[in-house]
């Protein structure tokens, strides 16, 4: 399952806050959603935290969600390890500084060895350059004619399966450059509500839409006479 978490700024404008406010609550809703995950015995769950577009935004926002990076990786990862998670960071991380480089470290080797739900966080994450990082990879080792899972195996991924359920929240109909490879048959559900209301509940229901639809992987269903 992978989720575009979106809304946290509009949360905080309907309120008449500062968008900061929103992204806090958003980190609350991620800590909800995950253990909700993991009690649903949901194998993996990638979540869209901060994009290579994102830089674009305004530097006290980008610190802002720094801070909150940080708290979440040095005091909200030790609950979620104890019940069983295990991290794995996907995205280019060059750009972040040195204590979030480390805190990263840390939370992921902590919860290596954890055999619970896997929790992918995209930071500084774009499809488009994990695709053509991998094919770059691909390259250097000489690799000239690759398979679909030769290039999967390259990708940030390597080794989870593909979502088979892409949730995005706020209601917009957007990919926003996302897992572009991996879920290219992925169902998609959307929900109106912006993600720091984003509830247990509401991911119940979207597990259950999902599994009402018949999936057809490019081939028909034939109804039973």
């Amino acid at each position: 399952m992978a989720i575009i978490m979106d809304g946290n700024g509009r949360w905080a404008k309907k309120k008449s806050l500062p968008r900061t406010f929103g992204h806090r609550q958003g980190v609350k809703t991620i800590k909800k959603i995950v253990k909700a995950a993991n009690s649903l015995g949901i194998k993996v769950l990638t979540l869209y935290a901060f994009s290579t577009e994102n830089w674009k935004r305004p530097e006290n926002e980008i610190k802002a969600l720094m801070v909150l990076l940080k708290y979440f990786l040095s005091k909200e990862i030790d609950e979620l390890s104890r019940e069983g998670v295990k991290l794995r960071i996907l995205g280019d991380l060059s750009k972040f500084s040195k204590d979030i480089k480390i805190e990263i470290d840390k939370a992921c080797k902590r919860t290596c060895n954890n055999t619970g739900l896997e929790l992918n966080i995209a930071l500084n994450y774009g499809a488009r350059q994990e695709i053509l990082q991998a094919f770059e990879e691909m390259l250097k080792q000489g690799i000239k004619k690759p398979t679909e899972a030769t290039l999967s195996s390259f990708l940030y991924t390597a080794g989870q399966p593909d979502p088979d359920l892409l949730i995005r929240t706020s209601g917009e109909f957007r990919i926003s450059n996302f897992l572009l490879w991996q879920i290219a048959y992925s169902e998609i559900y959307i929900v109106d509500k912006l993600w720091p209301d984003f509830t247990a509940q509401d991911l119940e229901n979207a597990i259950k839409n999902f599994e009402n639809r018949q999936r057809r992987f490019g081939g028909i269903v034939l109804e039973k006479q």
